[in-house]
């Protein structure tokens, strides 16, 4: 049972958990993308640094030691082109002044311009510009630094131009963003295992109290919660056992009330009955007087019938009903039962129909006298409840294994919302009659000892339709 208490929390686990990881995982994802950013950023900008300290470098150079005609600059940049230490990393090219390529340090020569926007920022503006981004011609992603070289006259002759590819950077890069991934999921699995660890720890305490609260909103008054948590569930735990306890308690001292007041009030009603039948038998009697008697008569055999359904009710509420249990014929029951609450009926003006048939029903071990009170109490709420519709269906048949019991009225039914509860001990409804409320509780507790179900529902049509289902074994 507490497993299915602590299954019934699972939305609420779920919650907590989504909630959790959702937070940390955006707050792990917002490092991550700006740990990326700032070592991204790092590295980037250490590698266009280097490459605009070369391209100033290599421009001051040639700005103050440039002759002035092309042919000089164009030897000088073949010259520089092939003999440049770092082209094993970093291509160094020269273009004219149009942006076309003059010499190259992997060895290219004359050729279209590169394509990148840069160059020609370059010449218009006459400072260094760099680019980041593609390549035209190859696709490759790669970093290049374009700077102006003026001539000593002041005019811009071309462009010297540094690339390299940013294949090593991104890889750093990536490296950084698989780091901040793996460390992500680390932290995630601890808060997750973590968070799972502190809900079972509430969750299973819970699920033991809502276990219990249910078996004590269901009458399982005295009912305790074992806990060891000195917390706020330790506390909601103590003051539960003591509502429970209290419950109890007060349970005890009403069926203990009502048990005493049922067998004190037994006596004088023996007595009235008693003295009712004595004296209606004076045939000298006059009329008035003998209906007055006969009003005393009937209240007081409806007032002992209250009092015995609340001495049953009391020995089902401390146990101590019992069955008589005995091979029955339980149609010859059934039907005697009928047939004498029948002529009953038939003085109010209710006819009671018994839908006969030939199957044949076997002997159940039951006990006889119970199931009489059952099937006399239903037939009373039939009559009581559903009396204006003038007419009671009553029928017993086998189905199965089982043997079925029916008993309809013609009167308003029940209302749907109250379908649900007046089997309970004490439920009136909304009807306007008289009664105690605790006729169908103790019914419905002696189909359960014999192992059987009493079922309530409103028949199509209108009306009442009462169902007793009783195993053919014990």
């Amino acid at each position: 049972m507490a497993k299915k208490s602590v299954l019934n929390f699972g939305g609420l686990q779920k919650r907590w958990l989504r909630n959790t990881a959702s937070v940390v995982l955006a707050l792990g994802l917002v490092c991550v993308l700006g740990i990326t950013a700032s070592f991204a950023a790092y590295y980037y900008s250490k590698m266009q640094t280097d490459l605009v300290g070369r391209a100033t470098a290599t421009m001051d150079f040639f700005s103050n030691y440039l002759n002035q005609t092309f042919d000089g600059y164009y030897q000088s940049c073949v010259t520089y082109a092939q003999t440049y230490e770092g082209k094993d990393k970093i291509e160094l090219q020269f273009l004219d002044n149009q942006g076309n390529l003059i010499a190259s340090s992997y060895g290219s020569w004359p050729g279209e311009s590169p394509g990148t926007p840069e160059i020609q920022e370059a010449l218009a503006s006459r400072t260094v510009q760099p680019f980041v981004g593609s390549d035209p011609t190859t696709g490759e992603r790669i970093m290049a630094v374009s700077a102006p070289i003026v001539s000593s006259s002041g005019e811009v002759v071309g462009v010297l131009r540094f690339v390299t590819s940013t294949r090593l950077v991104d890889g750093q890069v990536f490296l950084v963003v698989l780091t901040s991934g793996v460390v992500l999921m680390a932290v995630m699995a601890v808060v997750l295992v973590s968070s799972n660890y502190y809900l079972h720890s509430i969750m299973t305490p819970v699920a033991e109290i809502t276990e219990k609260a249910k078996r004590i909103a269901t009458g399982s008054y005295g009912v305790q919660i074992n806990t060891h948590y000195k917390d706020e569930i330790g506390e909601l735990a103590d003051t539960i056992n003591e509502m429970s306890n209290k419950i109890a308690q007060n349970e005890k001292m009403q069926a203990e009330f009502i048990s005493q007041l049922s067998h004190e009030l037994r006596t004088p009603l023996t007595v009235i009955n008693g003295w009712s039948e004595t004296l209606l038998a004076d045939e000298n009697m006059d009329a008035d007087t003998r209906q007055g008697l006969k009003i005393i008569s009937s209240e007081a055999k409806r007032l002992t019938e209250m009092v015995m359904e609340l001495l049953d009710f009391t020995r089902m509420q401390d146990g101590r009903m019992t069955l008589a249990v005995e091979s029955t014929d339980i149609r010859g029951e059934f039907e005697d039962t009928v047939y004498m609450y029948g002529a009953r009926l038939a003085q109010e003006g209710i006819q009671l129909n018994y839908l006969d048939n030939d199957e044949d029903i076997p002997d159940i071990p039951c006990d006889p006298k119970r199931l009489r009170q059952v099937f006399l109490n239903i037939l009373d709420n039939a009559s009581k409840h559903g009396g204006e519709g003038k007419q009671i269906d009553a029928s017993i048949q086998c189905e199965e294994d089982w043997v079925v019991i029916r008993i309809r009225d013609y009167g308003p039914g029940i209302p749907e919302d109250e379908l649900p509860l007046v089997k309970k001990k004490f439920y009136k409804g909304s009807s306007s009659v008289r009664g105690s409320g605790i006729g169908l509780a103790v019914c419905d507790e002696i189909v359960e000892m014999h192992g059987g179900t009493l079922t309530l529902e409103n028949a199509e049509g209108g009306g009442t339709l009462v169902t007793i289902r009783l195993p053919m074994a014990h």
